[in-house]
């Protein structure tokens, strides 16, 4: 890219922390290089979060803040994120509420356009299709973000095309057309690749997203080349549109420089356990997932049990299960349920493993800092991201139900025998090995050689070449 060319791009996270997290950490691989300026749009709800994130980026970061629609007949009043929505059922109504945004938002373009803010290409998420109208009308690049691996997006392309696995069990294994060495189960997919909806506002959603994505310039991928080529090449090969892999974008987390002097209490903890020479299990699955109080009481049972010093971060309603726990491993055990730093806890060195949801954010958070995972999916994509995490790089363990399914309850027992092997076991000491020399890959992908750092490049210059010079002002 030229260094002395001007570059305006917008980015448009959906209203949801993990995904506005890698959007911002994509706008600062964004701002190294020159001649970038940035404008983020967002809500008013969402919007302290993200000038919280970004305060070293002035003037080069704008962020202008859309109204949320109000009286939205399902959702509770002043909710506009999904962290905020009391059960993840109503997440179509909230991405259906972001359409009513589409007028203020062109009005916006009109705006940035007029006043000679002309903008060069829009990334914005997935689930908010509607975007690729308004590029349109203005005749500019969409891409789209959906904050998902290769892997997932090629495995569920093919299955929505193939849909012989509907005629299976739940927990019958099948191969994916052209990936015979992966074997899979409905219970792997929620709805409606496991076939329990077939039509409906879901389903709705869905194609309106995938038509509107097929339609877009390109995919910006929070991936790297080298985790998964054969899911790269095939998506290029067979799918539209283009992937860029630009990615993992948590290594340009802000430096932590503006941290004052004094130390959260839980990273004073996790120094006392390096000094004491223990190895810590960190546990967090996310913001969303739904866990019973006899899910969470079984998983206190299992820690317990196992006597290994651990870090367990807790969002789930009924969390108050847990005081006997906190009680009984005082000292061995942290319950924090607090907002945490995930990427300055996995990057402490006395962290040496991570119980997790597998949400690829955390799963790349992890393998970048060379963490090995004990994957314990809830939903979404988590699933197929536990099954690349183990099976198709080995940088981790599989938790599975106490009746053998990928779904299910999982007995104090399993908790136990898998908290060990992770952090004592033979099988732990292979995956850590791995992830070390994966977590090195994912290094050199970002840096200025790297395959990351020349593929954005590229998307940037391609989607520049591309962009008409005209902008059509409504």
């Amino acid at each position: 890219m030229d260094s002395n060319s001007s570059v305006h791009v917008v980015l448009f996270p959906f209203m949801s922390k993990g995904h506005i997290i890698p959007i911002l950490n994509l706008a600062r691989l964004l701002l190294l290089r020159r001649g970038i300026t940035i404008t983020i749009f967002t809500t008013p709800a969402n919007s302290p979060f993200i000038r919280k994130s970004l305060p070293d980026t002035q003037p080069t970061v704008s962020i202008i803040e859309l109204e949320f629609p109000s009286n939205i007949p399902e959702l509770p009043p002043g909710v506009e994120s999904t962290d905020q929505l009391p059960s993840m059922s109503l997440f179509v109504p909230l991405a259906n509420a972001t359409k009513l945004m589409q007028p203020d938002f062109e009005r916006a373009l009109h705006y940035l356009s007029a006043s000679g803010c002309g903008v060069s290409f829009i990334i914005s998420d997935g689930f908010l299709g509607w975007t690729l109208q308004s590029a349109q009308k203005f005749s500019i690049p969409r891409l789209v973000f959906y904050g998902m691996n290769n892997y997932v997006k090629t495995i569920c392309r093919v299955l929505a095309v193939d849909r012989s696995h509907l005629k299976l069990g739940p927990d019958e294994p099948f191969t994916v057309p052209g990936f015979p060495s992966i074997k899979l189960t409905l219970n792997d997919f929620d709805a409606p690749l496991n076939g329990s909806e077939s039509d409906g506002a879901h389903v709705e959603f869905i194609i309106e997203a995938t038509i509107a994505t097929s339609k877009s310039q390109g995919l910006v991928v929070n991936s790297f080349y080298e985790l998964e080529p054969a899911y790269v090449d095939y998506w290029n090969r067979e799918f539209v549109p283009k992937a860029w892999c630009v990615g993992p974008l948590s290594w340009v987390e802000p430096t932590r420089s503006d941290r004052k002097k004094e130390k959260p209490d839980w990273i004073k903890w996790l120094d006392q356990k390096s000094v004491e020479g223990r190895s810590v299990l960190y546990i967090a699955f996310g913001s969303q997932a739904e866990i019973t109080k006899e899910q969470l009481r079984e998983m206190a049972i299992g820690l317990e049990r196992s006597e290994v010093s651990f870090f367990w971060v807790v969002r789930s309603k009924g969390s108050e299960v847990l005081e006997e726990l906190e009680e009984k491993v005082k000292g061995r055990g942290l319950v924090v349920r607090e907002w945490v730093d995930q990427v300055e806890i996995l990057r402490h060195d006395s962290v040496k493993g991570f119980m997790s949801h597998c949400g690829w954010n955390s799963a790349l958070e992890s393998i970048c800092a060379a963490v090995p995972i004990l994957a314990w999916p809830m939903m979404a994509d988590q699933h197929l991201n536990a099954r690349m995490v183990a099976e198709e790089l080995s940088v981790g363990l599989r938790i599975m139900a106490s009746n053998g399914s990928v779904r299910g309850f999982v007995g104090a027992d399993i908790v136990e025998k898998m908290v060990k092997k992770l952090m004592e076991g033979e099988e732990g000491e292979e995956v850590r090995r791995k992830v070390k020399d994966v977590g090195e890959a994912a290094r050199k992908a970002v840096e200025e050689s790297g395959s990351s750092w020349r593929t954005l490049d590229q998307l940037i210059d391609e989607t520049c070449m591309n962009m008409d010079p005209t902008h059509v002002l409504l």
